[in-house]
């Protein structure tokens, strides 16, 4: 075993198109002294993911469409549990953001006369969202990889951090495994002043999920080091196909597919929606909605189209069963009677030019980069059913900061979707919006605090204490002594996330899959194999894993035993609630929360192995006097030395 050390001021951890913005932001404000680690440049969630047309939301910027900051902060603080300050930091860097990118050339279309025209997504009153396409977030990272290499920002691949170093709330340095030595156990110690965590979000806790393979997340480092979490709880779930792991929103959904059920060997194939439905164009209706209603949401299982999310559901997990789309018939096997549809549904079908044929044909006609995008996969839509379930796709919650996107921890920042500064609804594309928008506030108060502020040096007695940390944790691979693989241990447990903390949640559940996550985080050293070298970053991994479902699963459990209801994403049975359809198993009885709980933020604390929580009530849009001068001498008072 070797320990390397560096001393390197500022790091940002992560190679999407939040960790790259913060790097390019840092360099914009004079920041030499940088590095960013990646365990793997080509991984993550912004590079490898998207759907039928991944979606960008900002201030609109085309026609007559009226709209403005204010209004803009006001939607996403009215989504509840988000935060006023950084609802208006979201809205007022959007438009700032979004020229960045079309700038360093991602694609986002715009009229011939340079207006960037947008469209409704989901959560959305007006036409903020824009898109370049499947692959919005991939081009976006390119485009910002291209211009981090340009300037030759320091790339340091094959990093894994393990530890972040942390006294008093202030940080000092991150620990690395080195995934580049073969020889033997490699270690990296960085000493640093600032972190930015562009780390994603915890994707590993769950086994049913849409993110790519390649995302895993590290919050639980964030959370060992003494960071909050903030509405943990909140989660978006839907409909995605397996293989490979996509969205199956917007138009796929618009087009009408088929849904078809089989059993376990791909038998029994049978068509289950109708046995829901009074009537073949309610059912239709309904799918087409999903489109624009893609996130399962407890406000449309009334009666709405999260209706269907349910269904899959029940038939995947409830049943045992699979569940496929099929594009190449239409449902029932017949003519789709158009014009007997929701006026939504005809009038978007009409002006679409898509009243005729297959979902197929409806899908070429409609969003033909659709169909490629799974033929670069192997799969042949025009051919090929495809497989779906309901997936874990994006946490609006994450790591607690404030309007700087800084965590409790000084020098510690969170962008990106490791970052909860989204509520329990976001309108769909927020996430991109935010991402960018928190690498420009971090970046802005390091270069404050170095502005203002005297450099801190490290006293001798915490980098002694530090380093004690650091040989200590080093060495716990060598005292593991178990005897279960670290794989199967890590299939348990995403399972177990699955079943327990996803779309369908009740208290029961909850209490024996956190007693069980405890038992596996406190025993861990007792029940896992000896890794060999080449298993270390998987030895890593797994704790990180279990600390993070640890923390969450405490949130949903402290959330179930409030007095709040179903919300967002989340369904938390209730015995005494209603149930959406008498057609439908009782498991599906809930109360809803009514946003009542929408003005309080739950916030979690891990100290050691204990967790606890913490409410407090949103910090509100902020007042600002927009007096010209005044607000000339306030940025003039900013900027002196």
């Amino acid at each position: 075993m070797k320990i390397r050390e560096l001393k390197i001021e500022n790091i940002v951890i992560g190679t999407g198109a939040a960790g790259f913005q913060a790097a390019l932001r840092l360099y914009q404000n004079g920041e030499r002294d940088l590095a960013i680690l990646a365990e793997d440049v080509n991984a993550g969630t912004s590079r490898n993911t998207g759907s039928d047309k991944q979606t960008y939301y900002k201030l609109s910027l085309a026609s007559g469409d009226l709209d403005s900051v204010r209004t803009m902060a006001e939607d996403l603080f009215a989504g509840q549990c988000v935060d006023g300050d950084q609802a208006l930091c979201e809205a007022a860097l959007s438009s700032r953001s979004f020229f960045r990118l079309t700038e360093l050339g991602v694609p986002f279309p715009c009229t011939e006369y340079g207006e960037f025209m947008g469209y409704k997504t989901d959560h959305d009153r007006g036409r903020r969202a824009t898109s370049a396409g499947p692959y919005t977030s991939k081009l976006m990272t390119e485009c910002l990889e291209r211009s981090v290499k340009e300037k030759n920002i320091r790339i340091m691949d094959q990093m894994q951090v393990i530890r972040l170093l942390v006294k008093n709330r202030e940080i000092y340095g991150v620990l690395c495994l080195d995934k580049s030595e073969k020889e033997e156990a490699g270690y990296l110690l960085i000493w640093c002043r600032n972190v930015i965590l562009a780390t994603g979000g915890p994707a590993g806790m769950y086994h049913d999920s849409v993110y790519p393979v390649s995302q895993l997340g590290g919050s639980g480092l964030a959370f060992e080091a003494g960071a909050a979490g903030k509405n943990l709880t909140e989660w978006q779930f839907g409909l995605a196909s397996l293989h490979p792991r996509w969205n199956v929103s917007g138009t796929y959904m618009q087009v009408l597919p088929r849904f078809v059920s089989t059993d376990g060997d791909g038998g029994d194939q049978r068509e289950f929606l109708m046995d829901y439905f009074e009537t073949e164009e309610e059912m239709l209706s309904m799918v087409f909605l999903k489109g624009y209603q893609w996130p399962f949401d407890v406000n449309k299982i009334f009666g709405g189209s999260s209706v269907i999310d349910l269904l899959v559901y029940q038939e995947t997990i409830l049943k045992g069963r699979k569940v496929y789309l099929d594009f190449t018939k239409n449902p029932g096997g017949g003519n789709i009677p158009f014009e007997k549809l929701s006026q939504e549904a005809y009038d978007y079908l009409k002006q679409a030019g898509a009243l005729f044929g297959t979902p197929i044909e409806r899908l070429r006609q409609m969003n033909e980069p659709a169909i490629s995008f799974y033929q670069d996969h192997k799969v042949d839509l025009y051919q090929e059913k495809l497989e779906i379930a309901i997936c874990a796709q994006h946490n609006n919650g994450g790591i607690s900061t404030d309007a700087y996107w800084e965590t409790r921890i000084q020098g510690l920042f969170a962008v990106g979707e490791a970052c909860g500064s989204h509520g329990v609804t976001r309108p769909g594309g927020t996430a991109l919006n935010a991402g960018q928008v928190g690498a420009v506030r971090a970046a802005e108060k390091i270069r404050l605090r170095k502005l203002h502020e005297k450099k801190s040096v490290i006293s001798n007695v915490t980098e002694l204490l530090l380093r004690e940390e650091v040989r200590e944790f080093v060495e716990l691979p060598k005292k593991a002594s178990g005897t279960i693989a670290l794989g199967g241990l890590w299939k348990k447990a995403a399972k177990r996330m699955s079943a327990c903390g996803g779309m369908i949640r009740n208290r029961e559940n909850l209490e024996s899959a956190l007693e069980e996550t405890e038992a596996e985080l406190e025993g861990y050293l007792k029940l896992v194999k000896c890794p060999s070298e080449d298993q270390l970053p998987m030895f890593y991994r797994l704790r990180d894993m279990l600390i993070s479902q640890k923390v969450y699963l405490f949130a949903m459990l402290d959330y179930a035993k409030s007095s709040a209801g179903s919300r967002g994403s989340a369904l938390y049975t209730d015995k005494n609630g209603r149930r959406p359809d008498l057609k439908l198993p009782e498991l599906y009885r809930c109360r809803l929360d009514q946003g009542m709980h929408g003005g309080i933020i739950q916030e979690i604390l891990l100290n050691g192995l204990q967790c606890s929580s913490e409410w407090r009530s949103v910090r509100p849009i902020p007042e600002i006097d927009y007096f010209f001068e005044n607000q000339w001498k306030a940025y003039r008072d900013r900027e002196k030395v």
